[in-house]
């Protein structure tokens, strides 16, 4: 039997990848929930005009990616719990003196399991929007510590903080070992409190290190926020390029 063509469209990708994109946006919405099965093979097949092998890479791509469970032979399950809402104004502020790094507590406080990895912790030249945010001159170099954060043991977030040299030499900073609370709680203690924070936030193909640390299973886009902190007089303390799964987080912001 001669398989069926693929309609034409002006989406210049393989039809099994916008089935893909189109149920991955349904799974994402809320259409199908967490726990629920996906149409059927056959009714896959109606709906996008595919054949059954096409309507198989669709949802395999979505295996892949986490977003659904099953096995050839049973129905197609939305993976449970898989989108995480993160909000970002609950981590920056200092945790309180003996807690742990507030990323980590407020994963506790949503009944999961944060942990972070420590990778890199060095005096390096900075790219240049975060030598610009710091107020560098060119060549001039910062403090960079650079971690892994897990959810559940799955890593969720690439970390790169850059901090003045002026004000990291000298303190638990320069050292490649957690601090207990997090940078915050010894740039406050030097008397730098974070008081403000400016975040942008853009979609990105992900950079080799990212598909490597993040475990990306294709080429999705992940969420990279840039954010630059402020304490007394405006002044930066921190700047921070933060990179997410684009398809299993999302950023919620309250004014």
């Amino acid at each position: 039997m001669t398989p069926k063509a693929a309609p034409e469209s002006p989406d210049g990708r393989p039809l099994h990848e916008r089935i893909a994109a189109d149920l991955r946006e349904e799974i994402m919405s809320g259409d199908f929930e967490p726990g629920g099965s996906l149409p059927s093979t056959e009714q896959l097949k109606a709906r996008f005009d595919a054949s059954g092998a096409t309507v198989q890479k669709a949802l395999g791509i979505l295996k892949d990616e986490g977003l659904a469970v099953g096995r050839p032979g049973s129905s197609v399950k939305v993976r449970a719990h898989r989108r995480e809402t993160m909000h970002p104004a609950m981590y920056s502020k200092p945790a309180a003196p003996g807690d742990a790094y507030r990323w980590i507590s407020e994963a506790e406080n949503r009944g999961r399991a944060g942990r972070s990895t420590l990778l890199e912790v060095a005096e390096v030249v900075p790219p240049t929007d975060v030598r610009t945010a710091l107020g560098l001159i060119e060549g001039e170099r910062a403090l960079l510590r650079k971690q892994i954060l897990f959810l559940d043991d799955e890593p969720c977030e690439l970390v790169k903080s850059y901090y003045p040299l002026e004000l990291a030499r000298g303190t638990a900073m320069m050292y490649k070992k957690k601090i207990r609370g997090g940078t915050p709680v010894v740039l406050a203690e030097a008397g730098y409190p974070p008081l403000r924070t400016v975040d942008k936030v853009s979609a990105c193909i992900a950079t080799q290190e990212q598909y490597e640390a993040l475990q990306l299973p294709s080429d999705l886009p992940i969420l990279r926020t840039f954010r630059v902190v402020l304490s007394n007089d405006d002044r930066v303390i921190e700047v921070t390029e933060m990179a997410k799964a684009g398809h299993l987080y999302e950023l919620q912001y309250e004014y």
